[in-house]
């Protein structure tokens, strides 16, 4: 099954679409996987990054859980892509709330904005962003800062909240954008797929 641009991949096999061949593309390449919590979306964002011969700056979130095969969910940290790691969000802080953990949302400007400021000066360079999510759009700065990213000649890989959101609806139908739904499905099958489209 062939994915087309603006729309979700199925449950069925995973497709990204191919390179078009014979004229140069109007936009960078520009994907974000969507799908629900905990279908993998992370865990395709880093395996694709593992295939990958090329430049990335960005950041991804990862979930942060207390000692034990079965610790309970503590929050959430945000972490770039040189290694920088901070608290995004806990169920102890006093920040903004989203559900049950309050944001950190200055931790969260101070690496992230930044980390994507270091990809920009190379227009090489491919974009992370993990995620584009209630948590991240708490943040003023980070909301502000999305046109530049959109707007660069760089290659961008992020994932989506999927449920509406007017900061996410914005950029999930920006000019270019492909939105690749993540499955059990599919997941095992997408890294190869991404990395050979950003390769």
């Amino acid at each position: 099954m062939m994915m087309e641009r603006g729309k979700a991949a199925g449950a069925g096999p995973a497709h990204v679409l191919p390179r078009e061949s014979g004229r140069m593309p109007a936009h960078p390449l520009r994907i974000l996987l969507t799908g629900r919590p905990g279908a993998g979306k992370t865990t395709v964002i880093l395996r694709t990054l593992e295939r990958l011969d090329r430049p990335a700056a960005g950041f991804y979130t990862q979930e942060v859980r207390e000692a034990g095969p079965r610790g309970a969910r503590l929050g959430f940290d945000v972490i770039t892509l040189d290694g920088a790691r901070a608290p995004l969000a806990r169920t102890g802080f006093r920040g903004p709330r989203v559900g049950r953990y309050g944001v950190d949302v200055r931790g969260f400007e101070e690496l992230a904005i930044p980390a994507l400021e270091r990809g920009l000066a190379d227009p090489g360079t491919l974009l992370v962003l993990d995620e584009l999510g209630k948590m991240e759009f708490l943040s003023r700065a980070f909301v502000a800062f999305l046109p530049r990213v959109f707007a660069a000649p760089n290659p961008l890989l992020g994932t989506i909240m999927s449920r509406p959101h007017p900061v996410a609806d914005r950029w999930r139908h920006a000019p270019g954008v492909e939105i690749v739904a993540v499955t059990a499905a599919n997941r095992e099958r997408l890294p190869d797929a991404l990395a050979r489209r950003f390769g």
